[in-house]
């Protein structure tokens, strides 16, 4: 969609809260062809809110969940934005917004993005409809990337991600397999983990592995509860001032 969108006299900018480094790595790992701005400090997202043109949500809750999983050294100094799409003429006219609001049907923001073809396609109409047409309402039932798995399943990959010893994310890291990939991958140890459980009743006292998968199932609850509840803090950008950490 990019090259329509230049075609049309536009220009694409993807927008992160991770620092400019990181965002310079995923651009030259995924080969993009447009701009990525690291934006840690939530500035762009503010004006944005301020405007009337856009409000995401930040998730400020603890990122030691999102550190397990990645090689890399996150630095969220106000949280993390979740997802948005925002799309203006020069005249600050609205032709797309869209911003992922975090339930339990997209994961709390992890899974559910507008395809490039939806948005490109609300963009056109936007366009031609012109200037009296006014701003775009956001767009809440988007054509959908991907449905997120069942909650449940989304767990137990986290979970056998952690090689059972707890839940780990599948934060991108540069030169890792992409998501989909590693979350095949892990929720395929279970058959295993599971045959090796079945094998321990049947060559070893059946109290007592009773007693071990007791304590499993009760420390894996704990993690679960501990470290997702700690990190889904969420809350919209500009609801709640923040203290300016800029570094001049």
């Amino acid at each position: 969609m990019v090259d329509k969108i230049r075609a049309a006299g536009g220009e694409v900018y993807a927008i992160t809260s991770e620092p400019q480094y990181l965002a310079d790595q995923a651009h030259e790992h995924w080969e993009l062809n447009f701009d990525n701005v690291g934006d840690p400090h939530q500035e762009i997202p503010r004006v944005c809110n301020d405007r009337g043109w856009l409000t995401l949500y930040a998730n400020r809750g603890d990122t030691a969940f999102l550190q397990g999983g990645a090689e890399w050294q996150v630095e969220h100094p106000k949280g993390f934005f979740q997802p948005g799409v925002l799309a203006l003429t020069e005249s600050s006219r609205i032709l797309y917004r869209w911003r992922s609001v975090p339930s339990d049907k997209n994961l709390n923001g992890t899974a559910a993005r507008p395809t490039p073809e939806h948005v490109w396609g609300s963009l056109e109409t936007a366009l031609v409809a012109g200037d009296a047409a006014g701003n775009a309402a956001h767009d809440d039932s988007p054509e959908i990337d991907m449905a997120p798995p069942p909650r449940l399943v989304f767990i137990a990959a986290l979970i056998a991600n952690g090689w059972f010893m707890g839940v780990k994310s599948f934060v991108y890291s540069p030169g890792v397999e992409p998501t989909p990939t590693r979350f095949k991958k892990a929720f395929s140890r279970w058959p295993g983990f599971i045959a090796l459980w079945v094998a321990a009743f049947v060559f070893l006292p059946a109290p007592w592995v009773a007693l071990g998968l007791v304590g499993w199932l009760a420390w894996i609850a704990r993690d679960i509860r501990n470290t997702l509840g700690r990190m889904n803090v969420q809350e919209e950008i500009g609801t709640t001032p923040q203290p300016d950490s800029r570094v001049a």
